[in-house]
């Protein structure tokens, strides 16, 4: 692995960039810079032309995507390798729109970091497998609700507020056994196990997608 790149690092809380520095210049590789800001991580991108500018997404001033989208516009080579708490399909698919070359999680950068750089030296995007297998879990979840009729999803929001079925029925002015054949169509299209509480915690944990 060619570790002779220039690199600069960017991200607005001093320990994670601390411990990122340190990480890579003790395994050898070229550090140039590092900034604390948005304005300061693009200021020493123009001024030093760094092979690799690797940076948090967010930060004041400019985030990771605003110094992206401006050293396209500007025509300035540094491959940009984003770093993230975040996991919005939003902002995965921005960064692969700006050719950005490399995004990986912070929970996983120190060992997807030198996998990451080393991809990136030769030419080649790397995106994390574990933010694409999330994205792909959720677009999984995405399709099993697009299956459920307005009823069913009705139905779910009420069972994720802990509402019975006896309750149900009686908001949706059904019978309980429509409510329980209901459930039982549910369970089938979500491929849940038929445990008791499978549902409840489907509903829950997916509440937010139910609005």
């Amino acid at each position: 692995m060619n570790k002779n790149k220039s690199i600069i690092t960017a991200d607005d809380h001093p320990l994670l960039l601390k411990g990122l520095n340190d990480f890579l210049l003790e395994k050898g590789y070229n550090i140039v810079g590092c900034g604390e800001n948005g304005r300061e991580a693009y200021n020493l991108i123009t001024k030093l032309k760094p092979d690799i500018a690797i940076l948090d997404i967010q930060m004041p001033f400019m985030s990771g995507l605003e110094i992206a989208k401006k050293c396209k516009t500007n025509g300035i080579d540094t491959k940009i390798v984003l770093i993230t708490i975040h996991k919005e399909k939003e902002l995965y698919n921005k960064a692969q729109e700006l050719n950005i070359f490399g995004y990986i999680l912070k929970e996983f950068a120190i060992e997807e970091i030198e996998n990451c750089i080393g991809m990136v030296s030769e030419g080649e995007p790397y995106f994390s497998q574990k933010i694409k297998d999330m994205l792909n879990s959720n677009s999984a979840e995405d399709e099993a609700l697009n299956v459920l009729t307005p009823s069913e999803k009705k139905i779910l929001k009420l069972i994720a507020r802990d509402k019975t079925n006896k309750e149900i029925a009686s908001l949706l002015f059904i019978s309980y056994r429509t409510v329980e054949k209901h459930r039982s169509n549910i369970i089938n299209k979500l491929k849940l196990e038929p445990k008791t509480n499978s549902l409840l915690s489907w509903a829950k944990e997916h509440h937010n997608k139910l609005q």
